[in-house]
């Protein structure tokens, strides 16, 4: 199957969207961006892309992709069943299966795709695909891949008292290039066995061999919403783990909002790994270990701007580091996250890069990558403005994004390496 945007109707644009609080009409968008009514975006001219998968009706959540160690690309997300054909199909707000997995695979680097196929086969829901390709030379099975994510197992967690998002956290493996998978396995921290979270965000493998996986908890009961972040550690390749900072309720919040989720960490190289984290303040929140991820820095607020939205840190081929970052934030008044907001929920329809030469310590003037263009057509913010979660990776000189767009289709944009600073900036633009 080749790209299949042709497969789907032309949806419908908006006439003017707004970036940065400034209005553009989108028969004559500024400093030469372009708009993509294949894609539903308006983009820098440097950037391009196809539609993978798009439901009608269902919901497409969380993508994630990587280049398997056989050499396609592989996504999977967690999208509706065919037995719950519309609706909305997220774990934490159903108490019946309506979710798979479903996967894509790509043989040409993403030319062409093929899917959609459902390669773990469970009678509960899932949540994102979270990848782990571990070092050649630690000791597993050549080409081993992992699956790590929260597991909303039917009995093992509880949808009342306002804890329906958290889950055991567990993984699986394939050894054949990930067309098919074990059993989950459940992560047990030996400070606390009984963790539940919610892990959707990608890991990582230090220098040293460490696999260090981002995973919060959430109370609903409050008012307004709790959260606390945690680490999960293991130094033998997945057979025991440790809670970071501490076992459950002393994980990191932000001062004065009482949040702290969806931790991305990244290993630097040299014992160090730095981690960006979601917060409800206005801006990203980083994190730093300088011992392999055995302790870490307190959290503090980055520059760069971004609304009650997920962190999405990538390395490039060189060593330094992109964040891409919605670079709005108008909710001031924040009193939890409403997915009905219009404030909150537009704020995440613009995508911004910055990057850092230093590991995280200064960041680069953010530039335009892309934004949805398509008018509203859905009864809340929550579906009509989404552009986050992206997930990336880079190949060859080219960064491959994966993007849930509107949470009703998965997008494959590319983008040259280099032209990552050609974007423009905001001043550039107007």
């Amino acid at each position: 199957m080749g790209p299949v945007n042709s497969l789907y109707p032309p949806q419908t644009l908006a006439e003017t969207i707004y970036l940065q609080d400034r209005p553009v009409a989108l028969a004559a968008p500024p400093g030469r961006l372009v708009v993509r009514d294949d894609l539903g975006l308006i983009t820098s001219p440097t950037l391009d892309g196809q539609v993978v998968y798009r439901t009608q009706r269902g919901t497409v959540f969380e993508t994630r992709a990587i280049k398997t160690p056989g050499g396609d690309y592989l996504l999977m997300f967690p999208a509706s069943t065919p037995s719950y054909p519309e609706g909305h199909s997220h774990y934490g707000r159903a108490d019946r299966k309506v979710n798979d997995l479903f996967a894509f695979r790509s043989t040409d680097r993403g030319a062409s795709w093929s899917g959609p196929t459902r390669p773990i086969e469970v009678d509960y829901n899932l949540h994102g695909f979270v990848p782990l390709t571990p070092r050649s030379d630690g000791g597993l099975p050549e080409g081993r891949i992992y699956c790590f994510g929260t597991q909303p197992i039917w009995g093992l967690y509880t949808r009342e008292r306002g804890l329906h998002e958290n889950a055991p956290i567990g993984f699986r493996y394939s050894d054949d290039d990930g067309h098919t998978w074990s059993e989950v396995r459940l992560i047990r921290p030996l400070n606390d066995p009984d963790f539940i979270g919610m892990s959707a965000m990608r890991m990582c493998e230090t220098e040293a061999g460490t696999w260090l996986l981002g995973s919060h908890e959430a109370d609903w009961s409050y008012r307004p919403l709790m959260t606390r972040q945690y680490i999960l550690r293991s130094e033998d390749q997945g057979r025991s783990w440790e809670l970071l900072p501490h076992a459950r309720h002393g994980g990191w919040h932000a001062g004065g909002f009482n949040r702290m989720d969806e931790l991305r960490p990244i290993d630097l190289g040299g014992g160090e790994v730095y981690a960006l984290a979601r917060t409800p303040e206005g801006h990203l929140w980083n994190l730093r270990s300088l011992d392999d991820g055995r302790t870490w820095s307190e959290p503090k607020p980055t520059p760069l701007v971004h609304p009650d939205a997920p962190p999405m840190l990538f390395k490039l081929s060189n060593g330094n580091l992109v964040a891409f970052h919605h670079n709005r934030h108008h909710d001031l008044d924040y009193t939890g996250l409403h997915s009905d907001k219009e404030a909150s929920m537009a704020d995440r329809s613009e995508v911004w890069a910055a990057i850092s030469h230093d590991g995280g310590r200064t960041w680069s003037e953010p530039r335009f990558v892309f934004a949805n263009a398509l008018a509203p057509e859905y009864d809340q913010p929550f579906m009509n403005h989404q552009c986050s979660y992206i997930d990336a990776f880079v190949d060859d000189g080219v960064v491959n994004l994966f993007v849930s767009h509107r949470w009703h289709q998965a997008l494959h944009l590319r983008i040259e390496e280099v032209a990552l600073h050609e974007l423009p900036t905001f001043a550039e633009l107007f």
